[in-house]
């Protein structure tokens, strides 16, 4: 039997609840904003999704770690959480197929977690109180001084992140089909590229403060805003901008999360900071076009502002059962559809991948095709 050392760790939040446990990943302090993911698997590709960078990962489901991880399930070039907690970490794994244990994939990745905790207490505090700053520590064990460390930790409203995680330069990802699009990074997932690939579209992904003259160069068939982290109105500089030009161009326009958010800002519509938000790959949306109800994977934090909805610049396309929030729109002014929440799932259901092939549809339809 192997034995895992169990190094103290300790969770404290901004409004004062504290909770102890054991440490893994690498020894350290980290902070950021708290959330939680009802994923039961995909947790490696949680970790790696650009969009919960700078923001404390908490697992619902228990047992985390069990089945290891493997390159071919990352999101991202590497972990994009601030931190980790679960309730009960597996540091050994069943599963032929993967690389290494989860542990070492922290360690690799430096990231700093704990296990011991009563994460569905926590998750119902959240729920009650709504989303707040935490911090954790394996090396300071002070609870007064890492609750005043949670505290003063930077709120995630009005914090720009998206340069943070996008690349560098501009990239082009080929395909054997005979479409192109202009892709802007806020913190694009893999399996999104991998979704527009499987359809024939060679991708130029352009970094998140891309030059106009570039973009332009590329002469795509149409364009897509990523999802990515932070408030969408602290990436309005440098997003907008982009989204104008896409609209100018007549040419269809897709957008997902970050990417929903900033082409509604495009058109006057304000968003808003959720009193929670929604991770998980259990969200229940109702498409109104169909009447259908698709169960989908979510992540965000920031909505559409339904009060701020001009019925003359966008309809309303899907909306959340669960709270009746506003997951996707139809805009009037120019060939331009989005959605809140993550088509290409990873982790999570497939209900929605149609949604690309919608876009595909206009692409087509843009360029004259035929379409049956």
């Amino acid at each position: 039997m192997t034995l895992y050392p169990r190094n103290q760790a300790i969770l404290a939040l901004s409004d004062g609840t504290v909770a102890h446990g054991y440490s893994i990943g690498i020894k350290g302090t980290t902070g950021g904003e708290l959330c939680f993911n009802t994923s039961m698997t995909g947790y490696q590709e949680i970790f790696t999704d650009p969009s919960y960078y700078g923001q404390l990962m908490m697992m619902t489901y228990p047992h985390i770690g069990n089945y290891g991880t493997m390159a071919r399930d990352d999101e991202a070039r590497k972990v994009m959480i601030a931190g980790l907690i679960v309730r009960s970490f597996s540091w050994d794994y069943s599963n032929p197929i993967a690389d290494r244990s989860l542990q070492e994939y922290l360690q690799i990745n430096e990231v700093v977690g704990i296990t011991g905790v009563d994460t569905r207490k926590l998750v119902r505090h959240i729920r009650s109180k709504g989303v707040m700053n935490a911090v954790i520590s394996s090396e300071i064990l002070n609870e007064k001084e890492l609750i005043e460390m949670a505290a003063g930790w930077d709120d995630m409203e009005g914090l720009e992140l998206a340069t943070r995680v996008t690349r560098k330069e501009a990239q082009t990802v080929p395909s054997d089909g005979p479409y192109k699009i202009a892709a802007f990074d806020y913190g694009i997932k893999q399996n999104i590229i991998n979704n527009f690939v499987q359809r024939g579209c060679t991708l130029r992904i352009f970094p998140a403060e891309a030059d106009l003259e570039d973009v332009k160069a590329w002469d795509s068939d149409g364009f897509f805003f990523s999802n990515g982290p932070g408030d969408p109105t602290a990436s309005s500089h440098y997003g907008l901008p982009m989204v104008e030009y896409a609209k100018s161009t007549g040419k269809p326009i897709f957008g997902i999360c970050l990417g929903h958010q900033l082409m509604a800002l495009s058109e006057g519509i304000a968003t808003r900071k959720m009193f929670v938000g929604h991770r998980g790959a259990n969200q229940p949306v109702k498409n109104l076009d169909t009447g259908l109800v698709e169960i989908t994977t979510q992540n965000h934090g920031f909505a559409v502002d339904e009060d701020s909805i001009d019925k003359n610049k966008v309809e309303i396309t899907h909306i959340n059962l669960n709270d009746q929030s506003i997951e996707g729109l139809r805009f009037k002014n120019f060939p331009g559809m989005s959605v809140q929440y993550h088509p290409e799932a990873s982790p999570g259901p497939h209900d929605s991948d149609y949604l690309f092939d919608h876009f595909m549809e206009m692409v087509r339809q843009g360029k004259g095709e035929l379409v049956e």
